[in-house]
């Protein structure tokens, strides 16, 4: 939960921004006024709804032609792009007419947001197996809306591009540069990889093992349908040639799972497209008979909500076309051999010593109610050249695991090779039958084998564990750490054993609550072998013995995250701390071990390390330390991806709950705002609830005051060039101690939390009280939605993005919620503002993908909570998205929805002036609801429409059409 809190920070580093007009290679169209690209439905204030429904059917041809920069209207609603901000109320109102008379299109936010979205992008790093030469890839900007808009395949869980026979939505690298990292850190010329036609969209990019050859692939856009494939190349890392690695023109890469592996230094193994496969099976115009699910054995099967399922056996016949790999062996040298038969490969492994592949297939019977990843299973063994040593396993359907956390497939599961061996394997059995509810001793076995054991000799068990099994951290026949944790405990544990001997028993080396972030003693930092694993860097001392260990730990404090590397003697305890973060200006942190290509321990002296470094204000810079100077060379020198906000205030804020329990949250305050002379701002205030075990760790400081403020095309930081206060990620836990469920406190809590953010913005005199805004993302909209319910005092208005309103809808559990809607009825109905929609009364934007794939989260999620809305009444605003999922992808729909976003703020937060004056303490009952007397009291008092904006105010809105596109 913690990681998708700090989600806008690794965003921001791995987010794709937008294209400029010059850039695009063809002539930019402009949509038809009378096209809609997004759905817009709004409850105006006098209770009727206008209604408009304009369909319009688009080929994709005519769809790749559309550009987002000209298809995006302007401000002044021109439909060109716009030369600069309007965000007066008449621009609004200027707005809104637009929407009455030509219908809803794509609109820009405000210049100084749409300046901060339009910053060209940094390319992704990617380090040589030998760590002396940096790929620099080239990233796009924000892809259009045309990309989406292709046509995919919603099988078993995947979404595939048929074209291309790969995931659909796939980002890519435009282009690769290879730069030499000198004795002195800094970089050489970049040589930059050629050959490939202009246009070309790159993926997959991997490093040869001895890091004189990348592979990857390129597809263009084009009509003809082999173009878009995938083809691999190859290119030399000395003189930056590309070439393709197959000579034939007919031989395609299939990524609908797996793509390529290298087996060793000049060949490849490839996922292909099988050469004899056809056109893809026709849809029946008449079906062969009903569709039929049948539980006549009364087997008791219990499934989330997952999306994208096959649905009858025209589905399956269409994902084992696309889905059916050919496997080729593929040399530099221009050999091509076919290995195995047609299948549908899922993954593929060679061993370290290059004479064995671990191959995973899945198979029919195929399930209409769970994603492929529970499809029979079966791994077998194969020498490297193809030939079937032995089947390892074959799992049947698994459409019966339980829905309580940590349950686990049966049967062997996480079949691995040993990092530390020529060809030796590994994998886990559950002895609870997989299901977390058994209370069992042991509850896993880890198990190990040689590839090709003697005749007689069977799996030998390596360790038994009483929690679910979490990994393995390889060192040699003496050291392996085994990891096991339990959720609903959050206890974790860290084994230390020695596979190579049964004498030595194995001991815990640590034991402590996941959730304890203080106690946290870092991650064993591991280093590439030559054979391209990776085991536990060993370091030794110069005239020392002993065992030591890398740590590397973010160091939570309560002053916040001080990041640091220890020296860790495994046998006694023993730690030294050979480096920390700077922690009065700068936000440091290790992220690689540079010194790892040789075998062996390594010596102290010779340690290098990639680091990178921060501040609130200065953008992440990656740097060389080496010791024994602990000398840093700085690599790269970013620019500043926003300079106008480069002189933003950020301070790590503390405060409590009405309960005790300590609350953090980072404040964000625009570039030279000074309380004293500005007053009081509008501020938005984006959260993501979270559960814990205690009130101890939920109190625990989490995150760096220091850190640079990483802002996503979508973050809620982008209002600060609005001059809004925004109070980010403000801990909103919801604490169920002991034997007691969070949930079942689940709206106590959540009010607590969001009282306790508000009253610490407005004592600090940074937010204005009447003026303050809520929102959030998937779990967090579920957060925003509950809060405009049970605490309307609290905020003007709020924004709920892919959110889900009603758990009835998800009966079998949701997000940490392992308990049915049967076993805790009270709980789903009091979560669900669904059930709540009567008490809305405060203005609420609900956005939503139309094609969202998120198990949970459903469009129809939005599209029932804004009907129950308006059917009491509340000023509500539904914007759905076409083509776009969970998260959104393409420039015409964020750029849209920083405008929805920034047009509600600054119609009902900035603007708004309270009418209906709620009384936090007599209207709450112990829930901290809203009750109804109170609410009519209210009502009442603004004139009985239980709105609070006046009827001139909301003529725009009122104007708005329904339109489907």
């Amino acid at each position: 939960m913690n990681d998708r809190m700090l989600v806008h920070k690794v965003y921001h580093r791995l987010s794709l921004l937008c294209l400029t007009p010059h850039t695009l290679p063809f002539k930019p169209v402009q949509f038809p006024s009378a096209l809609s690209p997004a759905h817009v439905r709004a409850r105006p204030l006098n209770g009727t709804v206008r209604s408009l429904r304009t369909t319009a059917v688009m080929a994709t041809s005519r769809l790749r032609n559309l550009v987002p920069v000209n298809a995006v209207a302007s401000e002044d609603g021109s439909g060109g792009a716009s030369n600069g901000s309007v965000s007066s109320t008449a621009a609004t109102t200027a707005l809104e007419d637009e929407d009455s008379t030509l219908g809803v299109r794509y609109r820009l936010p405000p210049q100084e947001i749409k300046d901060i979205v339009d910053a060209p992008p940094l390319p992704a790093l990617s380090f040589s197996p030998h760590r002396d030469k940096i790929l620099f890839l080239k990233r796009r900007s924000l892809p259009p809306l045309a990309e989406l808009a292709k046509p995919e395949e919603k099988l078993a869980g995947v979404r595939i591009d048929g074209k291309c026979n790969t995931r659909t939505r796939m980002s890519f690298y435009t282009g690769i540069g290879i730069h030499q990292l000198l004795p002195d850190g800094t970089l050489g010329p970049e040589i930059e990889v050629h050959g490939f036609p202009d246009g070309a969209k790159i993926n997959f990019v991997t490093w040869s093992p001895d890091g004189r050859h990348l592979a990857f692939t390129i597809r263009f856009d084009e009509e003809e349908s082999t173009s878009s494939k995938l083809k691999v190349w190859v290119a030399q890392v000395e003189t930056g040639i590309a070439r393709p690695l197959f000579k034939s023109d007919e031989i395609f890469l299939n990524a609908v799972f797996d793509n390529f592996v290298w087996v060793n230094d000049s060949s490849l193994l490839v996922c292909t497209i099988p050469l004899s496969r056809g056109d893809p099976p026709k849809k029946p115009w008449v079906p062969f008979g009903p569709k039929i699910q049948s539980n006549e054995q009364k087997s008791i099967i219990q499934v989330r909500t997952f999306q994208d399922l096959l649905k009858d056996e025209y589905d399956e016949d269409l994902f084992d076309y696309y889905a059916t790999t050919q496997l080729v062996l593929a040399s530099l040298d221009g050999t091509v051999k076919e290995i195995g038969p047609p299948a549908v490969y899922t993954s593929m492994d060679p061993s370290p010593d290059h004479k064995y592949l671990l191959i995973s297939s899945i198979h029919r019977p195929y399930s209409f109610i769970v994603p492929c990843g529970r499809f029979p299973k079966k791994v077998d063994l194969w020498t490297a050249d193809g030939k079937l040593i032995r089947e390892l396993c074959d799992l049947p359907l698994a459409e019966d695991i339980p829905i309580a956390i940590n349950s686990v497939r049966r049967g062997m599961r996480s079949i691995n090779w040993r990092a530390d061996k020529p060809s030796t394997l590994y994998w886990v059995e559950t002895q609870d039958e997989g299901d977390a509810k058994v209370d069992v001793s042991p509850r896993d076995i880890i198990y190990t084998q040689p590839a090709e054991p003697l005749e007689g000799e069977g799996p030998m068990i390596l360790h038994k564990l009483d929690l679910r099994y979490g990994g393995i951290s390889w060192s040699d026949d003496s050291l392996a750490l085994v990891y096991e944790s339990w959720y609903k405990t959050r206890r974790t544990r860290t084994w230390v054993i020695s596979p190579g001997s049964n004498d030595v028993s194995p001991r815990i080396l640590f034991d402590r609550s996941s959730e304890d972030v203080y106690s946290d003693p870092g991650s064993p930092m591991l280093r590439r072998t030559p054979a391209g694993t990776y085991v536990l860097a060993k370091v030794k001392k110069e005239n020392e013995e002993g065992t030591y260990l890398l740590l590397n730990g973010n160091g939570a404090t309560p002053e916040g995250n001080i990041p640091f590397l220890d020296l860790f003697d495994i046998n006694t305890g023993n730690k030294e701390r050979i480096w920390k973060s700077d922690k009065e200006k700068y936000y440091e942190t290790v992220v690689a071990l540079m010194s790892d290509e040789k075998e062996g321990d390594l010596p102290i002296d010779h340690l290098k390390i990639l680091t990178s470094k921060e501040s609130k204000t200065e953008n992440t810079q990656y740097y060389i330390l080496s010791w024994p100077e602990k000398k840093a060379f700085q690599i790269t020198n970013f620019p500043h991806p926003y300079p106008q906000l480069a002189s933003l205030q950020k301070e790590m804020v503390k405060y409590q709950r009405k309960d005790g329990v300590q609350l953090t949250a980072t404040l964000y305050l625009p570039p030279g705002y000074d309380s004293s002379r500005d007053g009081p701002l509008p501020c938005l205030v984006w959260s993501y609830p979270g559960e814990f075990k205690s009130k101890e760790a939920a109190g625990q400081v989490r995150g760096s005051p220091n850190e640079f403020a990483g802002i996503g095309p979508t973050s809620a930081l982008l209002w600060l060039a609005r001059r809004f206060a925004i109070l980010s990620g403000p801990t909103i836990p919801i604490i169920g101690e002991g034997d007691d469920e969070a949930n079942d406190r689940y709206v106590e809590q959540l009010v607590a939390s969001a009282e306790a953010a508000v009253e610490e913005v407005v004592r600090r005199g940074v937010a204005h009280p009447d003026k303050i805004a809520v929102g959030g993302h998937s779990y967090g909209a579920f957060m925003t939605a509950n809060l405009l319910a049970h605490a309307p005092h609290l905020f003007s208005c709020g924004i709920a993005r892919s959110g889900a309103y009603n758990r009835t809808l998800t009966p079998f559990g949701f997000q940490n919620e392992d308990r049915t809607l049967w076993e805790a009825t009270s709980t789903y109905v009091k979560m669900s503002p669904f059930m709540s929609a009567d008490k809305i009364k405060k203005p609420i934007l609900l956005i939503h993908g139309e094609e969202d794939s998120n198990p949970g989260t459903l469009t129809m999620q939005s599209d029932r909570f804004f009907n129950a809305l308006k059917g009491h009444g509340a000023l509500c605003r539904l914007v759905i998205l076409p083509y776009e999922s969970h998260g959104y992808a393409s420039r015409e729909s964020i750029m849209h929805v920083l405008w929805e976003t920034d047009r509600w703020l600054q119609k009902y937060c900035v603007s708004h002036t309270s009418t209906v004056n709620v009384d936090p303490d007599a209207s709450k009952d112990n829930s901290g609801t809203v009750s109804k007397d109170s609410e009519s009291k209210a009502i009442a008092a603004s004139g009985g429409s239980g709105s609070e904006v006046s009827n001139t105010e909301h003529e725009g809105f009122d104007s708005l059409p329904r339109i489907n596109c």
